[in-house]
């Protein structure tokens, strides 16, 4: 699975409540909220949004205008998708497509349900890949369509279980240990196995939170044979243990 479409799997409108509306003033986001312009202007600051394109705002963030707009928010449900939304602006504003249309006609058609709502998915992954694409050509989005660090991420988030080396890595990268360090480092942000600690930790809070699945169960599922091994890492990462989090992150995933 591509990474990308890994984050994005916890931000998804099973109903969304997409609504057609007209904003006149100031309207505060609850959630995730992407708005499609239909017509007039609606923003935050200096991103403004017009007739076609698409604002994507973040939780509590007040947008101002007037405009008629196509609105869906979204729960981001998981510790994997907020490793996308915190690093998200508060607003981002991207050129639409003919999306408003679709939205318009099965609105008025009276069908919603899910057919509105991959609609609005499919708006709001464009909106965050073209936003990824401008606005960071040196960072994450770069990293995966890079030749040496692109296969290493793909691997780690294809088989977080595997005992994965730095060496290892290297050889899916084909490249020398400190080659790989040094640029995964300058894409990414982070060394490699940091990286990996990262997101199996991720994939652990999720797992917690959405199955019964028992805390030794899951440290095996993210490549880690000793349980307590698993819980101190995972305590080190998230601030709480795992029976700790499985409470916690039920009620906030």
């Amino acid at each position: 699975m591509d990474p990308f479409d890994e984050l994005l799997r916890g931000v998804r409108a099973d109903g969304a409540g997409l609504h057609r509306i007209e904003v006149s003033g100031t309207r505060a986001a609850s959630g995730l909220t992407l708005y499609a312009v239909v017509r007039g202007a609606i923003g935050v600051g200096d991103d403004v949004a017009r007739g076609g394109d698409l604002l994507v705002v973040k939780d509590s963030v007040t947008v101002t205008g007037h405009a008629t707009v196509i609105s869906g928010t979204y729960d981001v449900m998981g510790a994997v998708a907020r490793r996308l939304t915190d690093v998200l602006p508060d607003a981002l504003v991207t050129p639409g497509t003919d999306g408003c249309e679709g939205f318009l006609d099965t609105l008025e058609t009276g069908k919603p349900g899910v057919v509105a709502d991959r609609l609005l998915d499919w708006m709001m992954v464009c909106a965050l890949r073209e936003w990824f694409d401008r606005h960071h050509p040196e960072g994450w989005m770069a990293a995966l369509a890079d030749e040496v660090v692109g296969p290493v991420l793909r691997a780690m988030h294809d088989d977080p279980a595997r005992s994965w080396t730095l060496p290892l890595l290297a050889g899916v990268a084909g490249v020398a240990r400190t080659t790989l360090a040094s640029r995964f480092c300058r894409l990414v942000g982070t060394p490699p196995l940091t990286y990996l600690t990262e997101w199996r930790m991720a994939l652990a809070a999720d797992l917690l939170a959405e199955s019964p699945t028992t805390v030794a169960a899951v440290a095996r599922r993210v490549g880690y044979a000793d349980a307590f091994g698993f819980s101190a890492a995972f305590k080190r990462v998230h601030g709480v243990s795992p029976s700790e989090c499985r409470t916690k992150c039920a009620v906030s995933a």
